[in-house]
């Protein structure tokens, strides 16, 4: 419980007083050298949620990030199992990375406008006219060099199997022509979901595939593009499963 109340002052002090005035600092550099705000803001938010992941006592155990393109944007495909998926991921990217949250996170103060300097959007999951919309907005932003990060599944799933993946935000690697980056979760649940609202010490598994160049896929094979990556994220995780279940009978 300890761990919980550090973390909540934490967040708390953040977004009402150091991140606050950073949000003015930020908006003054964003008037004078857009792209120096930009950088900044990744830096100032991958600093934040280290301490967070210091503070909660996770020790991320990382697969491949150095499959991870850095002379392109990409789409990061994940499963998702808890909130610290976001916030350990969010510190392996190399470059500008928006997430794709749902549309209630643009209501709380301050950590929306955050989100929003970091290419972060809100998607209406009832709204279709508006969910197409973010993800036209997505694929602006590949192009111009933004990385995203999608969760198809579309909500938190603590099963063995993951959930369907939603097929539309696929079509952001479609039509920008950037590769998908698998990546697959394990054990991020067991530092607070499965035990909320305790923060426990937690060892988990992060694994990045090799990168799916879409650009070369025929229709036939773009078609079933989501069955394909979310059979690479199941088998990351299942090994990631095995492994730990090795382990555990051995001690």
């Amino acid at each position: 419980m300890l761990r919980f109340l550090l973390v909540a002052a934490l967040v708390i002090l953040f977004l009402t007083t150091v991140g606050l005035i950073l949000l003015g600092v930020e908006g003054v550099i964003g008037k004078v050298n857009k792209k120096r705000k930009d950088t900044s803001s990744l830096h100032i938010i991958q600093a934040m949620f280290r301490i967070i992941l210091k503070v909660s006592g996770v020790k991320m155990n990382v697969i491949g990030q150095d499959r991870i393109p850095k002379d392109t944007a990409v789409l990061y495909v994940s499963n998702h199992r808890s909130y610290f998926d976001i916030v350990s991921g969010y510190t392996l990217v190399p470059g500008l990375t928006g997430f794709i949250a749902k549309k209630e996170m643009e209501k709380i103060p301050l950590l929306s406008q955050w989100m929003k300097n970091l290419y972060c959007l809100f998607l209406d999951r009832e709204n279709l006219k508006a969910g197409l919309k973010t993800i036209l907005e997505a694929i602006s932003y590949v192009k111009s060099g933004v990385s995203i990060w999608i969760c198809p599944e579309g909500t938190r799933n603590h099963g063995e199997t993951m959930l369907p993946f939603k097929e539309g935000s696929f079509k952001i690697a479609e039509k920008s022509g950037c590769p998908i980056v698998p990546v697959a979760f394990f054990k991020t649940d067991d530092i607070y979901e499965n035990h909320h609202p305790a923060i426990r010490m937690t060892e988990v598994t992060i694994q990045f595939g090799e990168p799916i160049e879409v650009a070369s896929m025929s229709k036939e094979e773009k078609k079933a593009l989501s069955h394909l990556v979310q059979g690479k994220i199941q088998e990351m995780y299942s090994e990631a499963a095995a492994k730990a279940a090795e382990e555990a009978a051995r001690n």
